[in-house]
Formats: C-alpha cells, sequence, structure tokens
C-alpha cells in the first residue's frame, strides 16, 4: 500500500501539532508541517507559498488562520481548494466551527472541490483556557466576558486531533460531517469556578455586556481586526445556538470525549494556572489570540 503524505497546515497550532504528533507515533513518515516559520513557509495570504507545500502531498489537513468567518475566507479557500487539487491532493480534511454559516459556505466550497473529502466542525476548545484566549485573565485572577451564562458544551483538543487522525488515514469517513462536542454543557462562570477550585486560587468571574466587552477592549489597545472576530463569536455563535452536545466522538473513537472537569485536572496538575509571582489585578487584562 502507498505511504499517506499529509500536509498539516497550522501544524504548530492547538490541533495541527497534536495532529502531526500522532501521525508520527502512528508511523507515518511522509509528514509535512505548514506554516509561515516552516520550510518551505506557508502564508494564507501569499498564494505564491502555496505551491511548494502542495507539492508531491495526498492529503491535507486544513485549518485557517484566523477564522472561517471572516470575510475573505470563502474566496481564499476557493483558491487554495483549487491549487490542491491541481497539484494532485485527493482527500482534504476541514476544521470548521461549529454553528458558523459563514464557516458553511467554505465547507461547501471543499465538498464542491475536493476529490475526497471530511468536514470537522469542532464546539470551543477546552484549551482556550491554557494554551490562548483566556489564559493571560486566568492568570491575573480576573476573568471579564460577556455571554456569561450561555451555555457551550467545550470540547478537548486531544479529542478532535485523535478525530482528526481517523479521518485522514481511514477512507470510511469520506464525505462525512461530524460535529464534535464534550460530554456536558458549561457556562464561563462554572468554567473559571471549576479551574478556580482546581488550582485553590481565588479567581473572579466578572459579566460583561458586549458593549463593555468591546470598550475593555479597546482600552487594552487590541487590533480592531481581533474585536470584529471576537464580537462576532459571541454574538453569531456563542448565543446558545450551540447548547447541545453530541455523540459524533464517540462514533469515531469508540470512547467518550473528555470532559471539562478531566481537562481541568490534568492541566491544574502542570502548575499552568498557579502563576509564581502575585499577578492579580483589579481590571481584567484580556489579550485575544485568534489561533486555532
Amino acid at each position: 500500500m502507498k505511504e499517506l503524505t499529509i500536509l498539516i497546515l497550522g501544524g504548530k497550532g492547538k490541533t495541527g501539532r497534536r495532529v502531526a504528533e500522532r501521525l508520527v507515533k502512528l508511523g507515518h513518515k511522509n509528514i509535512r508541517i505548514a506554516g509561515r516559520s516552516e520550510t518551505p513557509a506557508f502564508d494564507w495570504e501569499n498564494p505564491e507559498t502555496w505551491p511548494a507545500v502542495l507539492e508531491g502531498m495526498d492529503s491535507v489537513y486544513i485549518t485557517f488562520q484566523p477564522d472561517l468567518a471572516i470575510p475573505s475566507a470563502a474566496q481564499t479557500i476557493r483558491e487554495f481548494a483549487t491549487a490542491a487539487n491541481l497539484h494532485g491532493i485527493r482527500k482534504m480534511v476541514l476544521l470548521s466551527g461549529r454553528g458558523e454559516k459563514e464557516a458553511e459556505i467554505c465547507e461547501k466550497i471543499i465538498m464542491e472541490i475536493a476529490k475526497e473529502w471530511t468536514i470537522v466542525r469542532a464546539s470551543w476548545f477546552n484549551q482556550n483556557f491554557s494554551e490562548g484566549f483566556f489564559l493571560e485573565s486566568i492568570l491575573t485572577g480576573n476573568v471579564a466576558l460577556p455571554r456569561a451564562e450561555t451555555l457551550e458544551p467545550f470540547i478537548d483538543a486531544d479529542d478532535i486531533a485523535d478525530v482528526i487522525v481517523e479521518t485522514l488515514i481511514d477512507s470510511k469517513h469520506n464525505k462525512k460531517i461530524y460535529e464534535l462536542t464534550g460530554p456536558r454543557l458549561w457556562n464561563f462562570p462554572q468554567v473559571i469556578s471549576e479551574i478556580a477550585s482546581a488550582t485553590g486560587r481565588r479567581i473572579q468571574f466578572q459579566p460583561l455586556t458586549l458593549d463593555e466587552n468591546q470598550t475593555l477592549l479597546r482600552q487594552y489597545q487590541v487590533p480592531e481586526d481581533h474585536i470584529w472576530l471576537f464580537n462576532y463569536l459571541f454574538t453569531e455563535v456563542l448565543d446558545g445556538r450551540n447548547a447541545s452536545v453530541t455523540a459524533d466522538v464517540q462514533k469515531i473513537l469508540a470512547r467518550e470525549a473528555k470532559d471539562f472537569t478531566a481537562y481541568v485536572k490534568e492541566t491544574a496538575a502542570t502548575g499552568l494556572w498557579n502563576p509564581v509571582e502575585d499577578l492579580s489585578a483589579p481590571e481584567c487584562n484580556e489579550q485575544i489570540e485568534t489561533s486555532e
């Protein structure tokens, strides 16, 4: 059987590096990680960088930065999928957002162009609290966010990676759309309380209106495009539309998805959420990241 050649876009990101690690452990040697700092470099904003990373590959895991919701995403995805097809890529696995209408436009483009495809829609990542998005606020001991009571079935990046690997190496997942969630629904106050309990720290949660949150982000000089994306996520995605769980992780992996409590215990044990110095501050110090 021909050895798979697999291209991983965003190979240093939350899911990309986990997918690469798993494929290597399974014995797949022809793995190419793509990113701006890799050789050859890959840049979504520079199509001239695409051919070099596509050459010789027959499968690709697509994670788009900063998000499939941005206005330019559909055109970029169409151009990339077309280029990938011309370079002999047969299988395209797209990481998409659950409940994002704009992302569904990109999904349809992949379905239209790719010879073989799988769409993986994911809920918000557990790792947003430890590898991005909300980590700095947790370390300061003051998390301020809108949509405090909205329920979300947070999914673990390890579970996403395990699913992605299966979809890349097993053709039975071709032309399938999966929605990945954790096993329970959580709101932000519950999440922060769980982290505080596991770390033995006092971490305050402050509910904000969307307007208050936007003002706060501007005070911290967050770029306007990041503010736009943050507002999109909290108005168009985190509005209750995803307040349900699915069994797709169990269906694909033959095991339950990781519970958020298990993720919190594992992460707390590393000491990540226990800063060496007292960083507590009276105001939120939220930094927005848009990496996957």
